[in-house]
């Protein structure tokens, strides 16, 4: 089992980096959610997905 853990330990520590960065991103753009920002500039004119779009619903 050691000698497993040896031989693999650059793909362990890769897999935990990339792990921890994608968690981050997940808790960052929750947080966004959270607080009511979106990447939605609001303008529905000009808007393909404006049916879905918290700020178009009248």
């Amino acid at each position: 089992m050691l000698a497993w853990l040896a031989a693999n330990l650059i793909n362990i520590v890769l897999i935990l980096a990339v792990a921890a960065v994608l968690g981050l991103i997940v808790r960052g753009m929750v947080r966004d959610r959270r607080a009511g920002k979106s990447s939605c500039g609001g303008s529905c004119a000009d808007c393909g997905a404006c049916h879905g779009c918290g700020a178009c619903r009248q």
